[in-house]
């Protein structure tokens, strides 16, 4: 297709310019995974349909007892403490997001800056999900919206798909039109 646009432009006497393809999807910038590589999303995001009910509002990663945590950007940190017995971190980033660790034990206090990718303090097993394991609860709010966390990585392209139906096509991809359930 590219060389295809660069022999019409010169057949046309067109100056042009064709920036190379991208290879790889870049990472957001200012953002990294909370903890060291490797990396196993145990649970995933999975927010309620309502606020009241129940959901996993954040995502769980594999880790070890005693792992460091990291910032996964740059903030203040907003609570370090506990909450019903559960140590939790929460670090308020410039941009108005709040991501939140636990269970970590932190010797940090509310007001000090953090950078990405410091340490914040260490995992451990008391209050984790996926007790007798050690996982990371991570989350990612925006005022009171639970936002997914992996989102910050970029690690999924975004895929925009049409607003009509395309037939038995949609069945292939899990398209459902809302327009025809009405």
């Amino acid at each position: 297709m590219r060389l295809l646009a660069a022999v019409v432009g010169a057949l046309l006497g067109l100056p042009l310019t064709i920036a190379p393809a991208p290879r790889t999807v870049a990472p957001i910038p200012g953002w990294g995974w909370p903890l060291p590589a490797p990396h196993h999303v145990v649970r995933g995001f999975d927010p309620p349909p309502q606020p009241w009910l129940p959901g996993h509002r954040g995502v769980d990663l594999a880790g070890s007892p005693g792992e460091p945590v990291l910032a996964a950007g740059s903030g203040v940190v907003w609570f370090a403490g506990r909450v019903a017995r559960i140590p939790v971190v929460s670090i308020r980033h410039p941009d108005g997001l709040l991501t939140t660790y636990q269970p970590v034990r932190s010797r940090l206090t509310a007001g000090e800056p953090v950078r990405v990718g410091q340490p914040i303090g260490h995992l451990v097993v008391l209050g984790s999900h996926c007790t007798p394991a050690a996982c990371l609860h991570w989350g990612l709010r925006r005022g009171h919206d639970y936002l997914d966390p992996l989102a910050l990585l970029h690690l999924n392209p975004v895929r925009l798909l049409p607003l009509q139906s395309l037939g038995p096509v949609d069945d292939q991809v899990g398209v459902v039109d809302r327009r025809r359930e009405q």
